[in-house]
């Protein structure tokens, strides 16, 4: 009688490379190991040799880096979406993607489970799987974390060291690190501490400031409705065009924030995260949103943005309400076409100049100078008209002070 099988998002990090061993050992699974390659810096090569030596039946190491920035980086890009003001959600909407994924693995093989390396005390669980239930709500769900003896990465080491599974981690570099070519988070260790300054040993995709060049440099993005499509005029596609980005930021010491934010499950988490090549993407487009959009639409698309960012990080991708915000922000990027010049300099990244064809700034409009289209006296009827709620208020209560 063959086994059930369980599909799990495998990495062969710490965390997962003993899950695997541990659905065999506890749960007398068939293991397919799945790794979705989402562009992190690794060797999947070896990562998907690892797992068929640890014991999985099948593995499938599968490239959706494009696709991870064409159909979920750049949707959350347009709409501005920063979590707390700061997090650009690098590991968040990897999150639905890969569940996606697993699903569609888990139907293909026949599975009856999924199962993650998410601890109980974290947002990954919930982004894993709501994307699970939204997509198949008849698999099962298995979160170790939640379920076995061991309370600690030193127990997983401990774990892996007895059943000879090669690990990437020792006791002294114990940080928990997630990348994808958006981004790279470094939690625990050292960390865990909000007192304690993160040491820049930690950086993988950038520098220190201090140590970036004495020289600024200027890059120029160029975007078509919102969407970036060239680097200094040279046309290229989605990984390559971030990847570029990702080079330039990072040789000049932009992208990393240190944070303590509030997790959906109800606690405060630090973390550290180097996002390069994102943070001038987002600062891009945000100088172009000014130049291109009226008044009224910035400012309701900035309160949609909050709440875009709290769906994103909260794992409520496959939603009507997603569905909804992304055809208002799709209309809102038709005319966010053009180009911005942004200048690199030990950290900072200041706008040095934008232009678009759709521009609404008017420089005969905002002169200071005399002009032929804008009738200065005409200011005079509209201030009377926007005060006149002050002017009535201050005539009543002169009245009443009279009486």
């Amino acid at each position: 009688m063959s086994k059930e099988k369980a599909v799990l998002a495998y990495s062969g990090g710490l965390d997962t490379s003993v899950i695997l061993k541990w659905l065999q050992t506890h749960y007398d699974y068939d293991v397919i190991a799945v790794c979705v390659d989402v562009g992190q810096d690794e060797d999947l090569s070896s990562v998907d040799k690892k797992a068929l030596e640890t014991g999985a039946i099948k593995s499938y190491v599968i490239d959706v880096a494009e696709e991870f920035l064409t159909d979920y980086v750049y949707p959350t890009l347009k709409a501005g979406a920063m979590y707390e003001g700061e997090y650009l959600l690098g590991t968040s909407f990897a999150r639905p993607l890969m569940g996606k994924l697993l699903v569609e693995i888990a139907e293909k093989e026949g599975a009856v489970a999924i199962a993650h390396g998410c601890t109980g005390k974290g947002n990954d669980q919930v982004r894993f799987e709501t994307a699970v239930k939204a997509l198949n709500p008849h698999l099962k769900i298995i979160a170790p974390w939640r379920e076995w003896e061991m309370k600690s990465r030193e127990d997983c080491i401990d774990f892996a060291e007895k059943h000879g599974i090669p690990i990437p981690v020792t006791k002294k570099d114990i940080y928990s690190r997630d990348q994808n070519i958006w981004h790279l988070s470094h939690e625990g260790g050292n960390l865990e501490d909000p007192w304690n300054e993160h040491e820049s040993e930690i950086y993988k995709m950038t520098i220190r400031p201090e140590d970036a060049p004495d020289k600024a440099t200027y890059v120029v993005i160029d975007f078509e409705e919102g969407i970036p499509v060239a680097v200094d005029g040279e046309k290229l596609a989605p990984v390559s065009l971030l990847k570029k980005l990702n080079q330039l930021a990072g040789d000049n010491g932009i992208g990393v924030i240190d944070i303590v934010e509030n997790r959906l499950v109800g606690m405060k988490s630090r973390g550290i995260y180097e996002t390069p090549g994102g943070t001038l993407m987002y600062e891009a487009h945000k100088i172009l949103e000014k130049l291109t959009l009226d008044r009224m639409t910035q400012s309701f698309k900035r309160t949609l943005a909050e709440r875009y960012s709290q769906l994103v990080y909260d794992g409520l991708w496959f939603t009507p309400l997603k569905e909804a915000m992304d055809a208002f922000v799709d209309v809102t990027q038709k005319p966010v076409t053009g180009k911005v010049r942004l200048k690199l300099y030990k950290g900072s990244c200041t706008n040095a100049g934008s232009s678009s064809p759709f521009s609404m700034y008017s420089e005969e409009f905002a002169t200071f100078g005399e002009d032929e289209v804008y009738n200065q006296k005409d200011a005079e009827g509209f201030i009377n008209l926007f005060a006149l709620p002050l002017t009535i208020r201050a005539i009543m209560k002169e009245k009443r002070n009279k009486k």
